[in-house]
């Protein structure tokens, strides 16, 4: 990596919202703000690095306990929100997450406190405010590893990733991978090649069809002014886009990348999906 992992999403984080600090009362390491972006006020949330964090295992960019609680918090004051004094709806803000998240943190403490939880709890906000209508919009500029990006981005809208070697979204780190499946990490990047699944290539990711947009940007480690702007158009293309389509992430199933690449997954989910209506 270029930069450490975190420290990319954190410095999106300030060149699209202006600030760097948390909200009252979060901890240091969960980023929120509201901004305008095009015609909405838009929430916009990131987990950084905190190496003074209380959890030693969530001090380096991963998603901890606190982290996924003050995420899922953070969500639900903008579904709290969407109502008007009158209780009439109002227009449902948009929610951007900016990712940059090595994983989730892996530790005795975290298993004992039921992290699986926490992450639910964060990701089940996330789904929910989609489900209710809000735009969510996912800015991958980092990475975005194993239950990170589930706990933090996955339940998106949209999903726009930078086009850069150093963005990876995967289920696992690639030495992980590698031990798991008894192979060196030079033939799991040979298998990469052949198999989109197992790269560790964003393009190849964007084959799934699970993308809506790879950017293509001038150095993501130092965003510049024009890059800021290029960026905050195709957040609010994608708030666009989300509002028009469904708000379910059918899309993943039906785009076209989806339809070339995961034929097979596809004729699965609607075999079971004929089956199940019979039943």
């Amino acid at each position: 990596m270029s930069i450490q992992v975190g420290l990319r999403g954190k410095a999106w984080f300030e060149a699209l919202t202006g600030k760097n600090s948390p909200m009252a009362g979060d901890p240091d390491s969960v980023l929120t703000a509201d901004v305008k972006i095009g015609e909405d006020t838009a929430r916009f949330l990131c987990v950084v690095p905190n190496p003074q964090a209380r959890f030693p295992c969530a001090r380096r960019g991963e998603v901890g306990l606190e982290e996924a609680y003050t995420l899922a918090a953070r969500v639900n004051e903008v579904i709290e929100q969407n109502t008007s004094a009158d209780k009439q709806p109002i227009s449902a803000r948009p929610i951007i997450a900016i990712v940059d998240v090595k994983s989730q943190a892996y530790g005795r403490r975290e298993e004992t406190a039921a992290i699986f939880l926490a992450c639910a709890t964060a990701a089940e906000a996330y789904a929910s405010a989609r489900m209710k209508g809000h735009p969510v919009i996912t800015l991958v500029v980092g990475q975005a590893i194993s239950g990170g990006f589930l706990t933090h981005g996955y339940q998106a809208n949209r999903i726009l990733a930078f086009d850069d070697s150093d963005v990876v979204i995967h289920a696992m780190h690639k030495e992980a991978a590698a031990r798991i499946t008894l192979r060196t990490v030079a033939e799991l990047d040979r298998l990469g090649h052949e198999i989109a699944p197992l790269s560790y290539d964003v393009r190849d990711y964007a084959k799934l069809g699970l993308l809506h947009k790879l950017l293509h940007v001038e150095d993501p480690d130092k965003p510049a002014q024009a890059t800021v702007t290029q960026v905050q158009k195709e957040l609010i293309d994608a708030v666009a886009d989300a509002r028009a389509g469904s708000t379910d992430l059918g899309n993943r199933l039906t785009s076209k990348a989806a339809r070339e690449t995961r034929k097979a997954s596809v004729a699965a989910r609607a075999h079971i999906e004929e089956q199940w209506m019979k039943a």
